[in-house]
């Protein structure tokens, strides 16, 4: 079994936090440093370290993280100014917590994705 993470305390509410939605698969909420005006985390309610450790039963809950994703755009009212979608994967990828996560993130105008060096 995956380590215990943050993520996994929010999903079973052991840690305060306003859930936006959750069913059988996927919870989702605000991220408490945001990047954008709307920057919600979309989770598996299943631990999966990162997305190298994904797998074919994970397919259906990893599926429901962009129908959750469009519904939240939609309640947010960013559907149709745009929105951008990331999961990070291990630590040069930007990863921070070691529970795959999709970052919903609108709001504004987003940047680049990746910066050209200089």
């Amino acid at each position: 079994m995956a380590e215990e993470t943050i993520f996994s305390k929010i999903i079973r509410q052991e840690i305060p936090a306003k859930l936006l939605y959750q069913d059988e698969l996927v919870s989702a909420f605000r991220d408490i440093h945001p990047q954008a005006p709307t920057h919600i985390l979309i989770v598996p309610n299943k631990v999966i370290p990162t997305v190298n450790d994904v797998t074919t039963e994970d397919e259906v809950a990893l599926g429901r993280l962009f129908t959750v994703a469009r519904k939240l755009a939609t309640e947010e009212g960013i559907d149709e100014s745009g929105y951008r979608l990331v999961v990070n994967c291990n630590r040069d990828g930007g990863q921070e917590v070691f529970h795959l996560h999709m970052h919903l993130l609108g709001g504004k105008r987003i940047g680049r994705l990746v910066q050209a060096d200089a």
